[in-house]
């Protein structure tokens, strides 16, 4: 049962990533590290484990609401979640370091509300920021985890924009 659960959570989650990728694009970036560039270790579980600033754009006029996503595929138990927010204002376009958005908070996969840094067991991993901008709000309570996150956003999303970063622990 629970490998039936975990495709199709797979499945919600590529088919948010597909369904977006024809639609508008949005931009996130951040003042601390350039796309494909390293996450300061002040931002990881090595340093102060507080959430990097981030400034979001080309929301779509259309957009009820936005959602985060922070995300680790190269984690060994398979992809990773260390950050999920929903139901931001679509007019928020900045992030400031350290603070969170005003929004729903789910329940990340470190067992938390609010941002878990970068902490790869071995090796360099991938970060990705993803913002999403939906269609509505989602009636989603507070400490939802990712799985229903997706299936609730799925068919929701008109525009969405990612960061990746990347972080390997020193030893």
């Amino acid at each position: 049962m629970p490998k039936v659960i975990v495709a199709g959570a797979l499945a919600i989650t590529l088919g948010i990533v597909s369904f977006a990728s024809g639609g508008a694009k949005m931009k996130i970036t951040s003042s601390v590290f350039q796309e494909g560039g390293n996450i300061p270790s002040k931002f990881t579980c090595d340093g102060g484990d507080t959430s990097p600033p981030l400034q979001i754009a080309e929301v779509p006029s259309g957009a009820k609401s936005l959602a985060l996503i922070v995300d680790d595929p190269d984690a060994p138990s398979g992809l990773f979640t260390h950050w999920i927010v929903w139901n931001i204002s679509p007019q928020t376009n900045t992030i400031a370091q350290g603070s969170t958005p005003q929004g729903v908070h789910g329940t990340n996969d470190f067992g938390k509300s609010g941002y878990g840094g970068p902490c790869p067991p071995s090796g360099t991993h991938r970060y990705y920021f993803k913002i999403f901008a939906l269609d509505r709000e989602l009636d989603l309570p507070s400490g939802t985890k990712r799985t229903q996150l997706d299936a609730a956003m799925k068919g929701h999303v008109i525009a969405q924009g990612e960061l990746m970063g990347r972080y390997s622990r020193k030893k």
